[in-house]
């Protein structure tokens, strides 16, 4: 078991590295190639057009920071908050045993606050520039 504890910086690098690569999914389109479709969408799902905006930038830009590492508890703490929002207002509907509806957004905000809670690890700029510690 010890051997799994030196892997610790590993292990975080590649959950920001594939939390970022599916928030990347989901962000980039909001802002850059189907944003007519996701201002048309938002209002029907109950939050104002601009939200579109906001969702994918938040889900962009938070993705890169995870990728580098940088500001991650920050990005964590956003990206996991913007998923339970998610979670709350648009997947929650059929209720709460219907975790079918929400198991995605439900895995994307645990291991974001995963992040936000333990940190970018050692294979970071949030260690290189901020000093941060595990």
């Amino acid at each position: 078991m010890r051997a799994l504890g030196r892997l610790k910086p590993v292990a975080l690098l590649l959950l920001r590295w594939g939390l970022g690569l599916v928030f990347i999914f989901h962000g980039y389109p909001k802002l850059f190639t189907e944003t007519d479709a996701y201002l048309q969408a938002f209002p029907r799902m109950g939050f104002p057009a601009y939200f579109a905006y906001v969702a994918g930038i938040v889900e962009f830009f938070g993705a890169l920071l995870l990728f580098a590492g940088l500001f991650t508890r920050m990005a964590g703490l956003l990206l996991a908050g913007e998923m339970a929002i998610a979670i709350w207002k648009v997947h929650l509907g059929k209720g709460v045993l219907a975790v079918d509806q929400y198991e995605f957004p439900l895995a994307l905000a645990v291991a974001a606050f995963a992040l936000a809670a333990t940190g970018a690890g050692a294979f970071s700029l949030d260690r290189v520039l901020l000093g941060e510690k595990d």
